[in-house]
């Protein structure tokens, strides 16, 4: 069964958050546990972190107490703090998060290349099962669906651009400011692009893992080498954040010397970070403005009702879908059972047919072959006769098979394998592994 964990800013302290994304490669390695899961995925985002696992029917609590015992938080705090979804709802919710419906600014863009990315690399992990590929496909598809058909994610609709909104009221002139962007990720591209739409030319690239200068030359970017961050934020007029590093970038004494260099105006500072690139106590300091996740996610404005809704209905239809195709493939051992069935007797006949045409068969002088006329089928050949009886079989079998597909659509393969159990005597019963969704 596909069960999903899911802790987002609206149930959970952001420090949880924060300790849960540190640990995003030791909760991976743990999920990755054949006496827990067949298979995981973990998604970290800004606002959210995740766990999908192919796992057997009620086990949240197995789940939830393997996560406490990774991270060493209370079992307890996490349950209060999970979502805990199972089935056609697992599907239904992450279907909804790849296309921004349950972001901090509804519609967001930047969510369904996350999701993307935690598919990859949980295949590059080899924790995917089928049913994980199947789900995180559709999910990609049903995001692109939504992109497509509806204006969910209409201009305006990024955090990125709403961190900026909320900032531009300290930038006098977007042209003239000095911009220090810090991480060269997914959230890194639109933050470039937005700012240029903003008209920022002078735009630098740090990189706490040393990708800036890569970074910065496919762009037209300037990178600030490793020993010029300080320098660097020093005459730098606005600072983003939003690297995948694990401690603060910009710890309070970094920032605290910056400001107190000499005719020093203010800093202004965004952090799209999770865990946090910028010390929280940066914001304490006189002079710095500093605005988090915590605070944008706050000031996410209303989403349009009927652009939600069509998006939501799309994305309700292919959960429906998904659930449905889920549970047809119940339904697999049914349809084996009978088609074996059937094939059984046409072969057990063939096979008699076959030694009756041998022994009526003449013997043809000097080793030729026997003619027609020996044939008991007339002249017709066997060839020609075995293949109009797999023809017939084949249509014999269409209809009933159909009929198990749909049963097992409706999600009722029980009275599909008591009804083979009935008429043919084939037991086709599914095995009770926890396995489908």
């Amino acid at each position: 069964m596909l069960t999903s964990l899911s802790f987002t800013l609206e149930r959970t302290p952001f420090e949880t958050l924060e300790h849960l994304s540190r640990h995003h490669e030791s909760i991976s390695d743990a999920f990755d546990d054949p006496s827990l899961t067949q298979g995981s995925v973990v998604l970290s985002t800004c606002n959210r972190f995740e766990i999908y696992a192919d796992t057997g029917a009620g086990q949240e609590q197995a789940l939830l107490t393997r996560l406490s015992r990774v991270t060493g938080l209370d079992a307890e705090t996490l349950g209060a703090a999970a979502d805990a979804k199972a089935g056609r709802e697992t599907a239904e919710h992450l279907f909804a998060v790849a296309s921004g419906l349950e972001s901090a600014v509804v519609g967001e863009g930047e969510i369904a290349g996350q999701v993307r990315r935690a598919h990859d690399d949980a295949r590059q992990r080899a924790t995917l099962t089928h049913d994980l590929e199947h789900l995180f496909r559709t999910a990609t598809r049903t995001s692109r669906e939504v992109g497509h058909r509806t204006e969910i994610r209409s201009a305006g609709r990024s955090l990125v651009r709403l961190s900026l909104r909320m900032a531009e009221a300290r930038v006098p002139d977007w042209q003239e400011a000095r911009v220090l962007l810090i991480g060269t990720g997914a959230y890194a591209g639109a933050t470039v692009t937005a700012l240029q739409a903003r008209g920022v030319t002078q735009l630098r690239v740090f990189s706490p893992s040393g990708r800036a200068e890569g970074y910065a030359a496919e762009r037209g970017l300037e990178a600030v080498a490793q020993g010029e961050l300080q320098a660097e934020l020093k005459a730098a007029d606005l600072v983003i954040a939003c690297s995948r590093a694990d401690d603060p970038v910009l710890t309070a004494d970094l920032v605290r010397e910056a400001l107190e260099a000499e005719r020093r105006r203010e800093l202004l500072l965004i952090d799209l970070g999770l865990p946090r690139n910028i010390d929280p106590l940066v914001a304490e300091l006189p002079g710095a403005w500093l605005l988090d996740l915590e605070t944008i996610s706050k000031h996410a404005p209303v989403t349009e009702l009927s652009a939600e809704a069509e998006a939501l209905e799309i994305v309700r239809t292919a959960a429906a879908e998904f659930s449905a195709s889920q549970a047809e493939r119940e339904a697999l051992p049914a349809l084996l059972a009978l088609r074996t069935h059937v094939a059984g007797i046409l072969e057990d006949e063939l096979c008699r047919a076959r030694k009756a045409t041998a022994q009526l068969a003449p013997e043809a002088p000097n080793g030729s072959e026997a003619t027609a006329e020996g044939d008991p089928l007339g002249n017709t050949s066997s060839a020609e006769i075995e293949a109009a009886l797999r023809r017939f079989s084949g249509k014999l079998l269409h209809l009933p098979m159909t009929r198990i597909r749909t049963l097992g659509r409706e999600g009722r393969v029980n009275d599909a394998a008591a009804a083979l159990e009935t008429l043919f005597g084939i037991d086709a019963l599914p095995s009770d592994d926890g396995s489908g969704v």
